[in-house]
This record gives structure tokens, C-alpha cells and sequence, in this order.
């Protein structure tokens, strides 16, 4: 029985692979001796002990999974208050680090570029794409010609005909994507000036940009699609998206004015807006109607 636990020490998994003949054989053992020696364990015998290994190893290989996609910042069994106070603060401390970390003239730069261009291409792929939309309605709600793209082909495609008075932006949080690398690359090669907005200063994304914006996750426990990652990404295109705003402050107000005043038949008014409707109908009477 000794020969048997030092060779399960050794050989974890060996019962998920042996049968009760082929163990024995390995120790040199006899079937009857692994059968005392799983119920020396409190297991009727080998079957139930091939079980409770298989259920142990299962255990073990989905907490490894939770590490590898979930992180270890906490744990599945974790009550829902301690989960909340890990992403608050991390969280938190990602959007300071980033704005500690902001060189605010490049951003300046980069807004006065994008209020001047003739057109913008931004492009994202997976996760980023939603950041990449996101900022492509904003900049053309106040007046930028502006597209993003999330499919390598039509990316490339509208890569190649930018030129010296185009901006493109890639957005990926790792800076590995190769298909934002490649868009990217593609519109820098045609003329335009190309930004990166990256977690990663040292990856090829921000490495083949004009110009790159870097962000700062403090603490990666949603892997792989981080949330805090998504958050600092907000931050930032939020920024952009307010200095552009204020360099083309004339043609902003015109087109917030213009867009708000095409979606308003679409919007219910408010409590406020109702009552003071009411009181205009009532001739401000106090409720009282006049017929006419």
C-alpha cells in the first residue's frame, strides 16, 4: 500500500488511466492490495475511487480555468460585496493612473488634427469595435466626417485612400491585433496621421503609430476581455471627442442644436415640461378651462 500512495503522489492522474490491474502492475503490487488500499481511504473500492479522483482533478482544472479567464483578483465563492469593492477600486485606480499618465498637449494635438481633417478612420476589432463606433457617432454628430471599421477588408479598403489630411486611429487595448496593426499601417502608408490608443506602449500597434495615447489598467481580472480596459478607453475617446468639441466650438453648438432638435418629436417630455405645457393650455388659470 506504501508503493501504491508514493506512485499516486507521483502519478496524480494514473488512476483515470490504469486499469485495477494495470495500477498494480505499475507497483508492483496486486490487484487485492489496491483494493485494500482504496478502502484504507474510506472508497468501497477502485471504482469510487477513480471518481472522487476524476471530481478532484475536474475541481481543480475549473478553478485554473476561473484563474486563466477570470482572474485572481477574486475567487467563485467570493460574496457580492467584495467582488463590487475589488471593481470599484480597481477600476478607480486604472482611470487615475491613466489620467495621471495623459500628456494632455499630444491630446491637444490630436484633437486640433482631427477638428482640421477631411476624414477620420477609426478601427477596432472584437471589443474594441464598440469603442471605435462609439467614437465615430460622437465625432460625427458634431460635424467630422468620420467612419470606423471592425472588418479587415472594408478597413484596408478605406485605409488606402486617406491621405495627408485624414487621421486614423487604432484602438486595441493590447496592441497585438493584427488586423487593427494592419489597417492602421495601411492608412499611414497612404498618408494620413495614425494614432494608437493602446494599454501596451512597447506593442506593434503603438510602435507603427504617429503618435500613441496610452493607457493604464491597473489590475487585469477579467481576462480576455477586461472591463476597466474598456472604461480608460472611454476616458480617453471622451476626451478627445470634448477637445475636438471645443476647437470647432461654432460648428458643435450648430450641430448639437440641429440633431437634438431632429430627435426631439421622438423623446417624451419631461414631468416638468408637462406641467408647464398644462398650465400654457389652461391660459394660466389655475387648471380652469374656457371653451371658445
Amino acid at each position: 500500500m506504501a508503493k501504491i500512495g508514493a506512485y499516486l503522489l507521483e502519478h496524480p492522474q494514473a488512476p483515470l488511466e490504469l486499469s485495477i490491474m494495470d495500477l498494480a502492475e505499475q507497483t508492483r503490487t496486486s490487484p487485492a492490495t489496491v483494493t485494500r488500499f482504496c478502502r484504507l481511504l474510506g472508497y468501497a473500492g477502485y471504482v469510487p475511487f477513480r471518481v472522487s479522483i476524476a471530481s478532484d482533478l475536474g475541481r481543480s482544472d475549473a478553478r485554473e480555468s476561473w484563474k486563466a479567464d477570470i482572474g485572481r483578483a477574486f475567487g467563485p465563492d467570493d460574496p457580492a460585496r467584495d467582488v463590487l469593492s475589488t471593481l470599484v477600486n480597481a477600476h478607480t485606480r486604472s482611470l487615475q493612473e491613466t489620467a495621471t499618465l495623459m500628456d494632455l498637449a499630444l491630446m491637444n494635438k490630436i484633437a486640433r488634427r482631427i477638428a482640421m481633417s477631411s476624414h477620420v478612420d477609426i478601427y477596432g476589432i472584437g471589443g474594441s469595435a464598440v469603442m471605435a463606433k462609439e467614437l465615430q457617432s460622437r465625432l460625427y454628430r458634431i460635424g467630422v466626417n468620420s467612419h470606423h471599421w471592425s472588418e479587415v477588408h472594408a478597413g484596408l479598403t478605406s485605409a488606402a485612400i486617406q491621405d495627408g489630411d485624414s487621421v486614423a486611429i487604432g484602438i486595441s487595448n493590447t496592441g497585438r491585433t493584427e488586423e487593427t496593426i494592419q489597417m492602421l499601417r495601411e492608412a499611414g502608408e497612404a498618408g494620413a496621421l495614425t494614432v494608437a490608443l493602446s494599454n501596451n506602449p512597447h506593442s506593434p500597434l503603438a510602435a507603427g503609430a504617429d503618435l500613441a495615447i496610452i493607457t493604464s489598467v491597473h489590475e487585469q481580472f477579467l481576462q480576455p476581455d477586461d472591463l476597466s480596459a474598456k472604461h480608460v478607453q472611454l476616458l480617453v475617446l471622451d476626451l478627445i471627442y470634448l477637445l475636438v468639441a471645443q476647437v470647432n466650438f461654432s460648428q458643435t453648438t450648430s450641430k448639437l442644436a440641429a440633431s437634438a432638435l431632429a430627435v426631439s418629436p421622438h423623446r417624451r417630455p419631461t414631468r416638468a415640461a408637462r406641467m408647464e405645457l398644462n398650465h400654457r393650455g389652461s391660459g394660466g388659470t389655475g387648471g380652469r378651462r374656457h371653451n371658445v
